[in-house]
């Protein structure tokens, strides 16, 4: 297992000590973008780590969020993209069908791209009806980590969010990780 982090806005500094992946939060909906999103990946990718970016999924307007994120994320070839499925803050959530298309969508846009769902235990059991998860599944679950508590096969756990998010991934070195990203 891989030991990893995920960041946005709120986390101005992180450590990389015995971190072999850190997952940064690009955009959210149609207009938002992480202004520190390029800092953290500088930082990340100095301590060689795998790198990736997610994008907050708002319900509707799903091919301009696509677009959206793929614009204005500082993606290379080999980062991993990620979709964070969950209620916003304003209390709505898009549908299943929305996901689908978004995580569809941006591996049309980004086709040398894997294309992961992260979503929480609640979302995949009780909202999916497809089990359509890109290239993998991220799942967070805060319980032991390594140990979600789910029948589908997943490639990272979020484990906790004290102090910060944690996950692990299911690759047994940061090379088998980084040539999986790379396709």
């Amino acid at each position: 297992m891989l030991h990893g982090i995920d960041v946005s806005s709120h986390q101005s500094s992180f450590d990389t000590d015995g971190v072999d992946f850190v997952i940064i939060k690009a955009t959210e909906g149609r207009t938002y973008v992480n202004p520190r999103q390029a800092a953290q990946a500088r930082r990340a990718r100095k301590a060689g780590c795998v790198v990736g970016f997610y994008h907050f999924l708002w319900p509707g307007h799903i091919v301009e969020q696509a677009r959206h994120f793929t614009r204005e994320s500082p993606a290379r070839p080999g980062d991993l993209l990620a979709v964070d499925w969950e209620t916003t803050g304003a209390g709505t959530r898009a549908g299943n069908a929305e996901k689908d298309r978004f995580i569809r969508e941006v591996k049309k846009l980004r086709p040398d791209h894997r294309v992961l769902l992260y979503c929480n235990r609640h979302f995949w059991l009780q909202y999916d009806a497809t089990s359509y998860a890109g290239d993998g599944l991220w799942i967070a679950d805060y319980v032991t980590a390594g140990r979600p508590r789910i029948e589908a096969d997943w490639l990272i756990h979020q484990y906790t969010d004290v102090p910060l998010d944690k996950d692990v991934a299911d690759f047994p070195d940061r090379e088998r990780m980084r040539a999986w990203a790379a396709g």
